[in-house]
């Protein structure tokens, strides 16, 4: 494998360098009783959760697609289960590697980074005891980074619940030169209409300066409004439930005017290519029912880095 000097600033620079996950091992469907999200339950039980080998073809699809346009693309160590979802595993900010802390049962998929960092060798830190976070609800901006959070209150009582308010302090503490905002999301174990798992699954700022949000994603009135106010209106495109649900908002920027997304999200495609960005399409609609799609399994590792 190849090193990789890790730099990732925001969410669109060209990005250079990324690990994709793997389908290989994921298994058999898991019992409705270890799923962590309402989408995967609803699968599991509806018997329409996918195939190892379903995802490993869209994922594989997905990669090539990557490294025909020039972009590294590296795999985690394959350990013999799930690891589609890398973003849940860790984070790039500037050139620092960030380890998350996960749902207890998921944290053995780190162990599928050991190479990766080994080689590369740079600055790593580990959250601390008390601080829980997910690289899905973490989002580089220019000169920020924002959390998607549950409130106390949800954090006690909700799967879903997976990035807290301590990992908004901790991160702001290891990166002092940013500014760090944090934005509740709604919650829920049983309905994927309601539940914003991670702030990915409910907001996608683009290269252009525009917006992809499902309004109904974000708990608190006074966040949302803020945010929203940062963009002119005709830059946003409300997402509705439906297509929270299927992942709309989980697009993923290559290059500030190149957007990859789900051949099958037309309405939202079609926004995009009028605000004047290259969508990328590809098919992970298998993938999708497990609770995440493009952003959820990519982890940048280099983007080209700001002058």
């Amino acid at each position: 494998m190849q090193s990789v000097a890790w730099n990732i600033q925001d969410e669109w620079q060209s990005l250079e360098a990324v690990m994709v996950g793997i389908g290989d091992g994921m298994g058999a469907p898991p019992s409705i009783d270890a799923t962590y999200d309402p989408q995967s339950r609803k699968h599991v039980a509806a018997g329409t959760y996918p195939t190892e080998a379903a995802v490993s073809e869209e994922l594989e699809a997905f990669a090539a697609e990557l490294t025909a346009r020039g972009i590294q693309v590296v795999r985690p160590v394959p350990l013999g289960f799930n690891q589609v979802f890398t973003r849940d595993i860790g984070l790039v900010i500037d050139g620092t590697f960030v380890m998350t802390s996960m749902v207890e049962d998921r944290e053995q998929e780190q162990a599928g980074l050991k190479r990766m960092l080994e080689q590369h060798g740079g600055p790593v830190v580990e959250p601390p005891a008390g601080v829980r976070l997910e690289g899905g609800d973490i989002m580089p901006m220019p000169g920020e980074i924002w959390v998607g959070c549950a409130n106390p209150n949800d954090f006690e009582t909700h799967t879903t619940a997976r990035t807290n308010h301590a990992a908004a302090a901790w991160l702001q503490q290891v990166f002092p030169h940013r500014i760090v905002r944090t934005f509740d999301l709604t919650k829920s174990d049983s309905d994927p209409l309601i539940n914003a798992l991670h702030l990915d699954c409910c907001l996608a700022p683009l290269g252009l300066g525009h917006l992809l949000v499902h309004p109904d994603g974000f708990a608190n009135p006074h966040e949302l409004k803020t945010l929203l106010a940062r963009y002119p209106d005709d830059c946003i495109c409300a997402v509705t439930a439906d297509e929270m649900q299927a992942m709309h908002c989980n697009v993923f920027s290559i290059a500030p005017d190149t957007v990859v997304s789900d051949a099958q999200f037309t309405r939202t495609n079609e926004q995009m290519r009028a605000w004047g960005y290259e969508v990328v399409e590809v098919n992970l609609r298998e993938t999708s029912k497990m609770g995440g799609l493009l952003r959820c399994s990519t982890l940048p590792l280099r983007r080209t880095p700001l002058a």
